[in-house]
């Protein structure tokens, strides 16, 4: 295990191969870094390939009194100026990419990629009135029943009757046992991350892209109006918020292509 130090928190991070371009994956939400394993696989013989531990997850540490989306965000620039990277491009999945998102904007000039998991469907669209009382309720809810509510809210939204069983064991046991403070603090966060989405996005440079999973639609006109600099999206089939187990070879596919594209352009520009 590899670590630096970020916001006084041991982050963990590992290094593959070696190449033209560096990738840098980043997980999502109560997960860790081993669920790129079949990204590491198939890219590091062809790049650099860098995976890490968000702050509160897998092996980094959990010692913070405040638990910021935005510090989880500084965390990422902070192993990218750390282990000097350049010519990245940015892999997120999930709540990972929206931290990838503020790391591009916050740090632009090793970047030259940005590429979304399963995320940004309502881009920059806030949630209708009519769900405040739900988001209420589910934060308040997290504070007397912690596990139970994060095993809720996954069965809820992020699988459907065809996901696989191992999948839906494997994801709800890594909500269920997350670290608890983390946790708490961060979920208000994620219902106002329209927000963060519409002051960041002017600010960044490289084309949006989107590799999203057809269980549940991307809003295109949400794209068209918000991703100011361009996007571009591929869908692929799945049942469930977690390609890079379900569907990994078309995941690696997606992300094969976009990344050949992130680099004729940095070649012709």
């Amino acid at each position: 295990m590899n670590t630096i130090i970020s916001n006084g928190t041991p982050i963990s991070y590992n290094v593959y191969g070696s190449g033209p371009a560096t990738l840098l994956f980043v997980h999502g939400s109560f997960i860790d870094q081993t669920y790129w394993k079949e990204q590491v696989s198939f890219f590091k013989e062809k790049y650099k390939v860098v995976t890490m531990d968000l702050a509160g997850h897998g092996e980094s540490g959990t010692n913070r009194e405040e638990w910021t989306l935005r510090g989880m965000a500084e965390d990422v620039v902070n192993l990218i100026k750390e282990l000097r990277l350049d010519d990245v491009v940015l892999i997120g999945h999930s709540l990972g990419a929206n931290l990838i998102l503020m790391a591009a904007t916050a740090f632009p000039e090793p970047v030259i990629g940005f590429i979304a998991v399963d995320n940004f469907k309502n881009l920059a669209t806030p949630l209708p009135p009519e769900y405040d009382s739900q988001v209420t309720e589910i934060i308040e809810s997290s504070k007397k029943a912690y596990a139970d509510t994060n095993e809720h809210y996954a069965r809820m939204a992020l699988f459907t009757a065809g996901t696989p069983q191992w999948i839906t064991d494997k994801v709800v046991s890594a909500f269920r046992n997350s670290y608890e403070p983390m946790g708490r603090q961060t979920l208000p966060q994620f219902f106002i991350m329209d927000q963060i989405e519409r002051e960041v996005l002017p600010l960044l440079k490289p084309k949006m892209n989107l590799i999203n999973v057809n269980y549940m639609p991307t809003n295109v006109e949400a794209l068209k109006k918000n991703a100011v600099n361009g996007y571009a999206l591929i869908e692929i089939a799945g049942t469930c918020h977690y390609p890079m187990l379900e569907s990994p070879k078309a995941l690696n596919e997606a992300l094969d292509e976009v990344i050949d594209g992130v680099l004729e352009a940095k070649i012709t520009a």
